[in-house]
């Protein structure tokens, strides 16, 4: 499972691929989730946290609207889309701040996988495949990797998420702003137990290494010697491309194990971000541009979408330089 699903991958009832694949077939994700809802629709949410909002029908209504723009593009450009799960913060720790038991968060992210099946079913429509793609974050902060876990640790943690996505039925999950590589190679360990398709997206500092000092390249080649490549392809996320260029030149192994990135709006750093009142949306067209450009020099990158401050607008710029008509 170590390399793209290029066959004996899961598969639509035509025979079409339902995951990202070494033939090049694109694949859109959406924008960033909690900035969108939180700055330019002025939601609350508590720690970051949008699975709160599954448990109303006002909160599910409001995930529907803001996944819908970016489940028709992909329609109209004739690409996939991976539609993930509320459930960033959807672990035991996280949830507990919020005053949520480890079982109700079990019990929230199989609801998570069930909404977004049902999303799915409502936007069925066109040639293109949707995956339903369940969230992982960090135990911790995603920007700063706090009280490290060993990979035996973090398997277990993530484990509570990861069952409760395989007993939904959940197509794959993603472990997303990971930030040292212990965690990750607990997570992907753990969806391998499992029997689910997993991959893994680092997020960087403006430096191009993790927060734990660690280089991407590291990371990378770790969590593949600890898990047997068990990741079906790794990802970038949470930092805008001007912090990870200058890392990615050469055609080595590890590069080419990059199978998608979803960057930030922001050219600003982690700590500038932090501290921000207002949210910061960039260049969507230098963003677009950039994405080609790393499309360019690195042909396994087929997974294409945002992450904080990014929205439609940015999607739709990548596609435009991406995706041309």
């Amino acid at each position: 499972m170590g390399r793209f699903l290029a066959t004996g991958g899961a598969r639509m009832t035509d025979g079409r691929t339902a995951f990202p694949s070494s033939d090049g077939t694109v694949f859109l994700t959406d924008g960033g989730l909690e900035t969108t809802l939180r700055f330019l629709r002025g939601i609350d949410l508590p720690c970051f946290a949008a699975f709160p909002l599954l448990l109303n029908d006002d909160g599910r209504r409001e995930l529907a609207s803001y996944f819908e723009p970016y489940i028709r593009t992909a329609q109209e450009r004739k690409v996939g889309f991976i539609l993930d799960t509320p459930t960033w913060r959807a672990n035991p720790d996280w949830g507990a701040k919020l005053g949520y038991s480890t079982q109700a968060i079990a019990d929230i992210n199989r609801q998570a996988v069930a909404w977004a099946k049902a999303l799915r079913d409502e936007n069925a429509e066109g040639e293109a495949p949707i995956v339903i793609n369940g969230a992982i974050g960090p135990r911790g902060d995603g920007y700063r990797p706090g009280d490290l876990m060993t990979a035996e640790q973090a398997q277990d943690y993530h484990s509570i998420q990861v069952n409760a996505f395989r007993d939904a039925r959940v197509d794959m999950v993603t472990a997303v702003t990971m930030n040292y590589a212990e965690e990750a190679i607990g997570v992907a360990n753990a969806a391998q137990a499992a029997g689910i398709p997993v991959v893994i997206s680092f997020t960087v500092e403006t430096d191009g290494r993790l927060a734990s000092g660690e280089t991407l390249q590291s990371a990378i080649e770790r969590t593949d010697h600890a898990t047997g490549s068990a990741p079906v392809y790794y990802m970038i996320n949470c930092a805008h491309p001007t912090h990870f260029e200058s890392v990615l030149s050469g055609n080595d192994a590890w590069i080419q194990r990059l199978g998608g990135v979803r960057a930030n709006a922001s050219t600003k750093s982690h700590a500038e971000l932090d501290e921000a009142t207002e949210l910061d949306p960039g260049d969507p067209v230098d963003l677009g541009r950039r994405y080609r450009g790393l499309r360019e020099r690195i042909g396994t990158l087929s997974v294409l979408g945002g992450c904080c401050g990014t929205d439609h607008r940015h999607i739709a710029a990548i596609c435009d330089a991406c995706l041309p008509a």
